[in-house]
């Protein structure tokens, strides 16, 4: 009964709190749409219609922000707003965010990387920019520093740490992947690779007494 339950929540909780927040979302944005609409005085035809109306003006502001006039009149706004210590704080924090989804067709800088601690294991990071701030590596001895990010799990926090490029390891997983994999400790199943699958742990003691023996046998055949 309880493995039966257990089983049914967690295979229905992520489809049905998916499903949730895109639909909050929508109405979220349908409600914008639908006031927009009350303010110019028009009719509402349909359910959606807000959201419609939101969408058809996102994309009209794509294009008005390709051309170099409304792009310029809009940086320097956002340069005049800037100036308020309050809204710089805000704006910059929600600005740097939206920018990790704008690619523009740009390969990703976001790079999967191992790096050994001083106990001899090692810690999945990321590195997110392929060069640190100049006051970071004026402040720091001589070397190629990079920005790691070590994303904690359970959680949206993560510390920022400079690593020189010469102890990094680079890895060959996506960033989704591996940040699935530093979210969720390890316990995603599709963080598994088929490679480590193949690379079961072994019983240290026993192996060293088998490879032990093997070693004393292949000297007494050399003798």
């Amino acid at each position: 009964m309880k493995n039966t339950l257990s089983r049914g929540l967690t295979n229905l909780l992520p489809m049905v709190l998916s499903l949730w927040l895109f639909w909050s979302l929508f109405i979220s944005l349908d409600g914008l749409g639908h006031f927009l609409l009350d303010i110019v005085e028009l009719d509402n035809a349909f359910v959606g219609t807000g959201f419609i109306l939101v969408a058809v003006l996102v994309f009209i502001s794509g294009l008005l922000f390709s051309f170099s006039p409304f792009a310029w009149l809009y940086s320097w706004l956002e340069q005049q707003l800037m100036k308020f210590p309050l809204f710089k704080s805000v704006y910059g924090s929600i600005r740097d965010i939206a920018g990790l989804m704008k690619s523009d067709g740009k390969p990703k800088n976001q790079k999967t990387m191992l790096i050994k601690q001083a106990n001899g294991g090692y810690v999945v990071g990321f590195i997110m920019n392929q060069t640190a701030p100049k006051p970071l590596t004026d402040a720091l001895p001589d070397g190629d520093w990079v920005p790691v990010l070590f994303q904690l799990s359970y959680q949206m926090a993560g510390v920022t740490s400079l690593v020189k490029r010469e102890d990094l390891i680079e890895v060959d997983w996506s960033f989704e992947d591996a940040m699935r994999f530093n979210l969720t400790a390890g316990i995603s199943a599709k963080s598994i690779t088929a490679t480590n699958a193949k690379k079961p742990i072994k019983d240290s003691a026993k192996d060293t007494l088998v490879d032990s023996e093997l070693e004393a046998k292949n000297s007494d055949n050399n003798h």
